[in-house]
């Protein structure tokens, strides 16, 4: 059929039967309604609500048909040649990794012809669980999202005196003059920084340091915005690690939480999910109990609302519910006081219970603490001490990598921004300061001293509305990757979906910055080849069951993930 053809549904329209012609003749023709209401005249002008109704769906129905037109032309293309991994109407599933901000949880993705639909745990990830979180299972949602940033640009900053105006993305730019710019602002400065949320893919990290080797004034300043910062100085003082311990409620008989959701938000809650329910079930004989949980908290959370005694405390009474179990247990165990506590009778009585507990089952309790106050969390590592928690219920030798950002390195950059010290800030990941830095004025006012700024964000937040240039990354699940979210555990993160707009992976963008030496220009996807390498180099000598590289690398891509034998943390910090 040509474009000057009209288009037919079927052979009784292309020959023009008459029995086509009486079925597709309009039922209620136009003229129609024009003699209804010639006669109604006629006969009698008074009407009421029912013949109101009646001759407005009439006409409606009149004009609907009156209007009709001819039904679009809808082309099914077939594969010229068909994908052998692709079976129409048949899901895909990938083995993957979520990673965004301070989250992390790994995936097992289901396709169809090739667009990711659904996100669910990956069963065989071993040691780090197989549940998901909501930020994982909605970044499908956030992978169509037609208001990500879809190419470099300049951006367009909102009207200041505009109290409801939004800085926008300007001309477009090619990444080749996004390189350029980004590489003489390099050059010329004197401080740079680099700002991310935690790093704990090796890649990555292969790639941050590659750029700072190229670049000396280039300091990297972890910032999360869900921050243990106190949690990572405290064990750094007492074990001289400076990390978050691997936590195991699995192995805990009695668990106390004070102001810790760590069910909901807390660290890595898809593991520590799956670990709390496997001791909060009567198994058989031989473990006829059940894990026994205190709670103490300021506000109701998911975590809170699965206790077995749960005390409500003021926001300002934390500390004190910290102390007076501190001192419980102290009494309990021989250990010195840590001052005197002030606390609600109810509250007091619950942490009493929770204290003989813990003390009664040494050896498998554990205490945790959402607090981000490094005194109170030298408290918690003292009572896990006190308790011979450290190497059971909890490991400091295996720690978990996630949320390593210092508060006073961010606050240190907010001051030498403020200062004029710094000439360059580039933002990395999904971190947004602009917007959840505690003193955000300040960051704001800082920042507009900066000559530079670029943002690698792939949506336009409030941070990177206030930057010169946005160098947009790839959505996680357009990426490929790798991540270390236990030190010594491996996951790899590859791409579902061919990358919906003019992003680039940020690994990418950094060895280009850098000068690309460790690039394969001349492989279809270059990051790709960079992963492997880095793999090849650190990861595979780790091994013992693959004779080739080739093998193990597709044996991990299809389990997502790799229990090497080296234990060693991830640090990109380095400041």
């Amino acid at each position: 059929m040509n474009n000057n053809e009209q288009p037919w549904v079927g052979l009784s329209q292309l020959n023009d039967e008459e029995a086509f012609r009486e079925h597709s003749s309009p039922e209620m023709p136009a003229s129609s309604l024009a003699q209804q209401i010639e006669q109604a005249n006629e006969v009698d002008m008074r009407s009421n609500r029912r013949d109101f109704l009646k001759m407005m769906g009439f006409g409606l129905g009149a004009a609907t048909a009156a209007a009709a037109c001819d039904i679009p032309r809808k082309y099914a293309v077939p594969y010229v040649v068909k994908p052998d991994q692709i079976v129409p109407g048949v899901a895909t599933y990938y083995a993957s990794s979520f990673v965004g901000g301070n989250d992390f949880c790994p995936v097992l993705v289901k396709t169809r012809e090739g667009r990711p639909i659904k996100i669910e745990g990956n069963s065989i990830s071993g040691e780090l669980g197989s549940g998901t979180t909501a930020r994982a299972q909605a970044s499908v949602l956030s992978l169509y999202d037609t208001t990500r940033v879809q190419g470099p640009a300049a951006i367009v900053p909102a009207a200041l005196d505009t109290e409801n105006s939004v800085a926008t993305t300007g001309a477009n730019l090619a990444w080749s003059e996004v390189d350029a710019l980004v590489t003489d602002a390099l050059k010329q400065s004197r401080s740079a920084r680099l700002v991310t949320n935690t790093v704990h893919s090796p890649s990555l990290s292969a790639a941050v340091a590659e750029l700072r080797a190229k670049y000396p004034a280039l300091e990297v300043v972890t910032y999360d915005s869900a921050s243990s910062s106190a949690l990572v100085q405290a064990h750094q003082a007492a074990f001289g690690r400076a990390a978050v311990p691997s936590y195991h409620f699995d192995k805990a008989e009695v668990v106390v939480g004070i102001d810790c959701d760590f069910l909901g938000t807390w660290v890595f809650p898809s593991l520590y999910n799956e670990q709390y329910a496997k001791r909060r079930r009567v198994v058989n004989k031989l473990r006829p109990t059940m894990s026994r949980h205190y709670q103490v908290e300021s506000t109701m959370t998911l975590t809170g609302s699965n206790a077995d005694h749960r005390a409500m405390v003021k926001p300002s009474h934390i500390g004190q519910a910290i102390i007076e179990l501190h001192n419980q247990v102290a009494r309990a165990t021989g250990g010195s006081s840590a001052g005197t506590s002030r606390l609600e009778p109810k509250a007091k009585q619950v942490l009493a219970e929770a204290a003989k507990d813990l003390v009664a089952a040494r050896g498998s309790a554990l205490v945790v603490s959402g607090s981000n106050n490094l005194a109170e969390q030298k408290l918690v590592a003292s009572i896990n001490n006190m308790l011979g928690a450290y190497g059971k219920t909890l490991d400091i030798n295996r720690p978990t990598l996630l949320r390593q950002g210092i508060d006073r390195d961010m606050a240190r950059l907010v001051r030498d921004m403020n200062a004029g010290n710094v000439d360059t800030v580039i933002f990395h990941g999904d971190t947004n300061p602009a917007f959840d830095w505690p003193e955000r004025d300040a960051f704001i006012a800082g920042l507009a001293k900066v000559k530079y700024k670029v943002s690698m964000s792939g949506e336009l937040n409030e941070t990177a509305a206030l930057c010169d240039i946005v160098a947009p990354d790839h959505h996680v699940l357009e990426s490929w990757g790798d991540a270390q979210p236990i030190a010594g555990v491996y996951t790899v993160i590859q791409p579902t979906i061919h990358q919906l707009w003019n992003t680039r992976q940020a690994g990418h963008s950094f060895l280009t910055w850098a000068g690309g030496g460790s690039l394969n220009r001349n492989a279809e996807q270059p990051y790709l080849e960079f992963v492997r390498n880095t793999w090849k180099t650190n990861l595979f000598p780790q091994q013992t069951k693959f004779a080739s590289f080739d093998a193990f690398w597709d044996s991990c891509l299809h389990d997502g993930v790799f229990a090497g034998g080296a234990v060693a943390s991830t640090d990109v910090a380095g400041t």
